[in-house]
């Protein structure tokens, strides 16, 4: 387990909404986890560059992304990179939580973002992954 920063991309056409997301989870999602430093991506070629070079810990989508919305844009990420790590996805109502489901996400932050909880959701994901794997 080390302690380098964690890197999180965070995906959204909008800039406002990119800092939104960013904004509510913080530079440190929970005191027994490292800082985060951020990848912003505006566009669909940004995501699939940063996802192909390995380099994320995690991903925050925007579920309501134009022209690609988050939810299809990490099903194809989940079904296409054999190791992809997790991913989130931010959706605008709690109705739509089965969508981010039905995306394989990992976690589902809900708009309006509340700081607390969005923190607490992506440093469970971000827990998780630095769990050694269970070899079986």
């Amino acid at each position: 387990m080390t302690d380098h920063p964690q890197r999180i991309l965070v995906f959204s056409h909008r800039p406002e909404v990119r800092d939104t997301i960013m904004g509510a989870v913080g530079r440190r999602p929970a005191t027994d986890l490292p800082t985060v430093t951020y990848v912003e991506a505006s566009g669909v070629a940004d995501v699939l560059a940063e996802m192909d070079a390995g380099s994320v810990d995690l991903a925050i989508l925007d579920g309501e992304a134009q022209p690609t919305g988050g939810i299809g844009l990490c099903r194809q990420l989940k079904h296409e990179i054999t190791a992809c790590p997790p991913i989130a996805v931010a959706v605008r109502r709690a109705d739509d939580r089965w969508l981010a489901t039905w995306s394989q996400a990992d976690a589902v932050l809900v708009h309006p973002l509340d700081p607390l909880a969005s923190a607490e959701t992506i440093a469970e994901v971000l827990r998780r992954q630095r769990l050694p794997a269970v070899q079986g």
